[in-house]
């Protein structure tokens, strides 16, 4: 039988020893290692996308359904990670995930075809999505011992690790070949990998015990402040409430999707924005919603879950709906920054509530929900300004954020115990 990580217990309401405060920091600098690393090697593919589009001489239509193998691959993954990460624990698996995930990043420019690309990047999805569940799993055992919601910090790493591997993409594109440049990036991912993962694998998982909930704090009536309800009816309501929290994770990841592969061409155009202004659209979101994310702890301590998603739903909504219907490039480029503000911390919240609910099985869950709407999103919002206009389609993006805010808000005292100064 496998052995898991040892483990230790973090009591509530004692003081930690110096040396689980050591371990608690290097574990979590160990997991913002990885949820970087997972942004970095996924967005140095994206900057390759064309070059290697010309290299298997695929059409567009070709290339398309090549792409859809990275969904595919991530969406076929995400649960099988959920029942691993509960047999083998969390910190391994994600080490093995990262290794997969940084090896797959180098197979890409050796194929020839765009069969062949779609059955390379079904073994780079399933990388990427086991990735997202298995360290977003740890993440939730730190928040749970630390018992401060960190969950925003995690996914702004992933931000900035994305910011930065599109930035270096970019530079190194005219110099090196898709081969190199992925090749390269899978040895540091590697390097990466090896590194944190040392320390991932060296370091006790903490387990907390049960503790009455903080205020705010959405849980489930008779069961654990982490979610993990000991009678069936707690967990067929954890199970209902993982789901709310994966409608949320949908809305987020629908914007996000549809801001990617949208953006640019609504400020080219209907606005008549030159090129590099047009790129700009989705660069000025992104970085807003890392800025978000890394406001994202403090936000939460001080307004709470609920508070924190309805007013980043309702935020993203006023902002879209200015990004997709202002008359000038310059109104267009603010409501996507104030776009990227508002849905920063929605997906981490949710993905966060969603683990603490029932553990990886929640996080896989939320995930594949979150990745759905990621998928469904640029399709979606093609399909509509064909019907319409691209900035009428855009207003979904507003809808859904707006769907998030009122899913919040509605289960807003859903499964709270009955006597919270218990």
């Amino acid at each position: 039988m496998p052995t898991r990580n040892k483990t230790w217990t973090v009591i509530p309401g004692r003081r930690r020893p110096a040396t689980a405060d050591r371990s608690l920091a290097q574990l979590r600098t160990a997991i913002t290692a990885f949820f970087a690393l997972d942004g970095f090697v996924f967005a140095g593919w994206v900057v390759r996308i064309p070059a290697i589009k010309d290299r298997t001489g695929a059409s567009e239509g070709a290339l398309g359904l090549a792409l859809l193998g990275v969904s595919a691959g991530a969406v076929a993954t995400m649960m099988v990670t959920g029942r691993l990460c509960r047999r083998f624990g969390s910190h391994p698996t994600t080490v093995a995930l990262a290794v997969l995930f940084s090896l797959s990043v180098a197979l890409p420019p050796l194929t020839g075809s765009a069969l062949a690309l779609g059955l390379v990047l079904l073994v780079f999805g399933a990388g990427f999505g086991g990735l997202n569940v298995a360290m977003n799993s740890a993440a939730v055992d730190l928040i749970a011992a630390l018992r401060r919601p960190v969950m925003p910090s995690f996914h702004a790493a992933f931000s900035l690790g994305g910011m930065a591997g599109a930035a270096l993409g970019g530079l190194i594109a005219g110099q090196l070949s898709p081969t190199a440049h992925l090749s390269l990036l899978a040895a540091s991912g590697l390097l990466l990998a090896a590194v944190a993962g040392r320390a991932l694998i060296r370091l006790p998982v903490p387990v907390p015990v049960p503790a009455p909930l903080e205020e705010g704090a959405e849980g489930v009536e008779g069961a654990a402040p982490d979610g993990r309800a000991p009678g069936a009816d707690s967990r067929s309501a954890a199970r209902r409430l993982v789901a709310v929290f994966g409608l949320i994770a949908l809305c987020t990841a629908y914007g996000e999707g549809a801001m990617a592969d949208w953006a640019a061409l609504h400020l080219d155009q209907d606005l008549d924005a030159s090129p590099g202004v047009a790129a700009a659209g989705y660069s000025v979101f992104a970085l807003m919603m890392a800025v978000g994310r890394l406001s994202g702890t403090a936000l939460l301590e001080r307004l709470g879950q609920t508070r924190t998603l309805v007013a980043g739903g309702t935020t993203a909504a006023a902002g879209m709906l200015l990004g997709s219907l202002a008359p000038t490039v310059w109104l267009a480029l603010l409501g996507f920054a104030v776009t990227g503000l508002g849905l920063a911390n929605l997906f981490p919240v949710a993905i966060a509530r969603a683990g603490a609910l029932t553990g990886p099985s929640g996080v896989a869950a939320a995930s594949t929900f979150g990745y759905g709407g990621m998928l469904v999103g640029p399709p979606a919002i093609g399909f509509l300004a064909g019907g319409f206009s691209l900035p009428t389609a855009l207003t979904t993006v507003a809808l859904l954020a707006a769907v998030a805010a009122a899913v919040a808000y509605g289960a807003r005292g859903a499964g709270q115990p009955a006597d919270k100064s218990a």
